[in-house]
């Protein structure tokens, strides 16, 4: 399996990570409101640290498990906005997930949408996946919402499945198979 990085929009670059994006890093994943609804609480700089080290590494994609998290920019200014990853979850049964994390101050500009559509495009053109889903926290409206507007489906609606934080928590699944992104287009 191959593709091909970095990816330009008209708007963003998704590129990989480099050492200089450690600061960048940091300010996403020590923010509490950025953590509030992902598996982890806020990272400490040593968290950090190891977390840029992963981002670094040349994921070939061809395992279960290996996760590709490339960084989002903003074309115009190089400003960091936030980053996209594709889970390869089974790679038999050519299946992956999406996830994405953006700073707080690039909200209500379409940049997730953008960044994650190219993910999709990534997954189902250039991986050759068949099923591509997005796992979250049900009370993330605005996760939802987006979710929608890529044209994923929710398929299923799990009820105080995990313990997270000190609380049970509702876990939403979202799904797109290739057959409907190819339509999309």
């Amino acid at each position: 399996m191959s593709y091909s990085l970095p990816i330009e929009t008209d708007r963003l670059t998704l590129r990989r990570y480099v050492e200089n994006d450690y600061d960048d890093l940091l300010k996403l994943q020590s923010n509490p409101d950025v953590t509030r609804y992902l598996l982890y609480d806020v990272r400490t700089p040593e968290q950090v640290k190891e977390a840029l080290t992963g981002r670094l590494a040349d994921v070939p994609m061809d395992t279960d498990g290996q996760a590709l998290t490339v960084a989002v920019v903003l074309r115009d200014t190089g400003r960091h906005l936030g980053e996209v990853t594709l889970f390869m979850n089974n790679v038999d049964q050519r299946t992956g997930e999406i996830g994405y994390v953006f700073h707080p101050e690039s909200h209500g500009h379409g940049y997730a949408a953008e960044a994650s559509a190219e993910l999709l495009r990534l997954g189902f053109e250039e991986l050759g996946l068949h099923r591509i889903i997005a796992r979250l926290d049900a009370r993330n409206t605005g996760s939802v919402k987006l979710l929608e507007r890529l044209g994923l489906r929710q398929e299923a609606h799990f009820v105080q499945n995990e313990y997270l934080k000190g609380e049970w928590t509702d876990e939403l699944v979202f799904a797109m198979l290739y057959s409907e992104w190819d339509k999309r287009s």
